[in-house]
């Protein structure tokens, strides 16, 4: 057990407590407000002075999918032999053992969406994980929880160096389209086996990693840039009735208004970089602002290895300096990627019964001289400032 007292508590549940306390019993916080008396056998962290806010949640990155300083060796994110993979599972990737877990938890980031790259249509399922552990299986919080899709000049480039199909932005949406036509018949047949085993479909492990998505327990996770690929996105999972999250959404806020009348959640970002191709060409820190005004739920995504995942507050501040207002910047890296990701009931927030994932900050996050003090993942302290 586990009582952190004194600190002023950023909970992102829609208060502040300006000198509170947590509880943390077996990994869950027990308890959460001010003078709460601690247990006889408690260990007490005292954060007089300091800034207490829930581990941060990138929403959108590969980490451990591209190793740190390795190069082709341990480059595990994109297979690119075939534009159509959503068997891959990112988890049989993943390397917990690189050094940008350790840069993750002491930067204050508790919690990753991590997957495929966008080198192909449809590139494989993502997960949600903590950032602390050895094992990939004890760091999971939800596996698969999105399928990765992309759109743009990725695939393109791609399979353009193959002479292959898709080499131009239609090939790629009807691949895409023709893909989950198929495993549409696949489950229409899976269904009619209930009745008549002899209709079974023949097994396909490609069709089978897309019923989640056909039954809606996962959304697509589409990589667009440009405003033309966000609106073939929303065109195509409207015509399968399918749920989809925009992932990077560099042009959103010429489309604003668009996507805040059709509903959806943007993952925004990496913003703080070089443009790299056209497509990034209206990449700005805008972005953010233009879309909350909009209305739209956003999250501030790092895209690590792009930029690294600890930089994630810095990436959540710029946008700040922009425009956008200082509490939806941390909502962007905090309740909203754990909404749109599925996974708000386990983290995203401080709260009674969430995981006790939370970071004590000497400083203001947004601060470019504050730094962590202590992470704390499922009850247990991973870092503490030397």
């Amino acid at each position: 057990m586990i009582l952190i007292k004194n600190g002023k508590i950023y909970t992102m549940a829609g208060n502040m407590i300006e000198k509170g306390s947590i509880l943390v019993e077996d990994g869950k916080i027990k308890e959460i407000g001010n003078d709460i008396v601690a247990p006889f056998d408690a260990e007490i962290i005292d954060a007089e002075g300091k800034l207490v806010f829930p581990g941060m949640i990138d929403a959108h990155c590969h980490l451990g999918m591209w190793e740190d300083a390795i190069g082709f060796e341990g480059a595990d994110g994109n297979e690119m032999t075939d534009p159509i993979t959503p068997q891959l599972r990112s988890i049989d990737s993943i390397n917990p053992m690189d050094r940008t877990f350790q840069e993750a938890y002491e930067g204050g980031i508790t919690t990753v969406s991590t997957g495929p790259g966008s080198a192909n249509v449809i590139g494989g399922q993502f997960a949600s994980i903590k950032t602390y552990g050895k094992r990939i299986d004890d760091m999971i919080i939800e596996a698969p929880s999105a399928m990765k899709i992309a759109f743009g000049e990725n695939p393109k480039r791609v399979y353009n160096e193959k002479k292959t199909m898709p080499m131009t932005r239609m090939a790629t949406a009807a691949l895409l389209r023709e893909t989950l036509m198929k495993a549409k018949e696949y489950q229409r047949k899976k269904l009619e086996a209930k009745e008549d085993p002899s209709k079974a479909p023949t097994f396909d492990m490609k069709m089978e990693a897309l019923m989640d998505v056909l039954e809606g327990k996962i959304p697509l996770k589409a990589h667009a840039h440009r405003a033309d690929d966000i609106f073939t996105s929303i065109r195509i999972a409207k015509e399968f009735g399918v749920r989809i999250t925009l992932e990077h959404c560099t042009e959103g806020h010429l489309i604003a208004d668009y996507i805040a009348e059709e509903g959806l959640p943007a993952v925004v970002g990496p913003t703080f970089g070089d443009r790299s191709k056209f497509e990034l060409i209206n990449k700005t820190f805008d972005t953010p602002k233009a879309l909350w005004e909009a209305g739209v739920k956003i999250a501030i995504m790092t895209d690590h290895p792009v930029i690294p995942v600890h930089y994630l507050p810095l990436c959540a501040g710029l946008s700040a300096k922009a425009g956008l207002p200082e509490e939806e910047a941390l909502k962007a890296i905090t309740i909203h990627p754990a909404e749109i990701l599925g996974i708000d009931h386990k983290v995203g927030s401080l709260a009674v019964g969430k995981d006790a994932d939370i970071v004590i900050w000497d400083g203001h996050p947004f601060d470019i001289q504050a730094s962590v003090v202590c992470t704390m993942i499922d009850g247990n302290i991973v870092y503490r400032k030397k």
